[in-house]
């Protein structure tokens, strides 16, 4: 007995071939049953189709209101920028570098969360008003940059 003798434990099952007749057993209605929207040629609906039920969308309850123009940051605390060398340029591009952030290419916020003992130049979208006055406080500056640069907090 070798790899060339070998079958499968099941067998092959031999394709479904609807439309051919009486003889093929799937005959008559081809496997589609009597009458009715799934029987007929051409028919598409979609996933969430229930067969004319109030869609269960429809039925549950709507609360709230999500505002498609929010401004989603990535927060960055104080004391998480003491990992950089004093006097050195913090961007987003470096905070990703460093796993501080997830992407570069989304806005920024500085939080003052624990203290900062270095003078750094911090660029970010925004900033709290704290971690602000702790970044001057220790020497450093903080700048504002992209869309959100208008705004300070």
């Amino acid at each position: 007995m070798g790899l060339n003798n070998l079958v499968a434990a099941g067998g092959r099952k031999k394709r479904k071939r609807v439309g051919r007749g009486p003889g093929s057993g799937h005959g008559g209605t081809s496997g589609r049953g009597n009458k009715g929207q799934l029987s007929r040629t051409g028919v598409s609906m979609r996933a969430t189709f229930e067969g004319g039920q109030m869609p269960l969308q429809r039925r549950l309850p709507k609360r709230g209101f999500k505002n498609p123009f929010r401004k989603v940051f990535q927060v960055v605390n104080l004391r998480d920028l003491n990992r950089f060398d004093a006097g050195s340029v913090v961007d987003p591009q470096l905070l990703g570098e460093r796993g501080l952030i997830r992407r570069a290419d989304r806005p920024v916020k500085i939080l003052s969360v624990g203290e900062l003992d270095r003078a750094l130049t911090v660029k970010a979208q925004a900033f709290s008003q704290k971690a602000r006055e702790k970044i001057e406080a220790a020497g450093g500056k903080a700048e504002l940059i992209g869309q959100a640069a208008g705004a300070a907090s």
